[in-house]
């Protein structure tokens, strides 16, 4: 059987605290923090479904720190959440590209008939689940309302 999710995280957990790895280890082990939160909030053992939405989070959370230390000088900490996003964006499958996304959006579009933005809703509700852990929601609602528009 292959492992999960869950199990790989602990393994390179383990690695990175026989190589020494710092950054390394300190992000594996917030991030398994962070999921037994969510298990412990849900009652329930996540599916690496549920894991990869958590490791979404945090690096949404990251890629909000590093424009807040960016703005206030503190190459040290940007410099510290470029390795730790580097390290979480490992464990989430392949990236979207920009153009990927729109044909997943342009289909979605045709597949619900929506002609205007204030059927938005229905489009982002068919796509978040095709898109999921692959591409950022703020990006792909930002295409959705250009593609609408048109």
């Amino acid at each position: 059987m292959a492992e999960n999710m869950k199990e790989k995280l602990t393994r390179d957990m383990k690695e990175a605290l026989k190589a020494h790895d710092k950054i390394r280890l300190q992000t594996i082990r917030m991030v398994l923090a962070s999921i037994k939160n969510v298990e412990i909030d849900k009652q329930h053992p996540l599916n690496d479904e549920e894991i990869a939405g958590v490791i979404q989070k945090e690096i949404k959370m990251r890629q909000d720190s590093l424009e807040q230390f960016s703005r206030g000088g503190r190459e040290d900490l940007v410099e510290q959440t470029r390795t730790e996003l580097k390290v979480l964006e490992d464990y989430l499958p392949r990236q979207l590209t920009e153009a990927e996304l729109k044909e997943i959006i342009q289909q979605t579009v045709q597949e619900t008939g929506a002609t205007s933005k204030r059927e938005m809703g229905k489009v982002m509700a068919a796509l978040m689940p095709k898109i999921r852990g692959r591409a950022d929601g703020r990006k792909a609602n930002e295409l959705v309302k250009e593609i609408l528009a048109s």
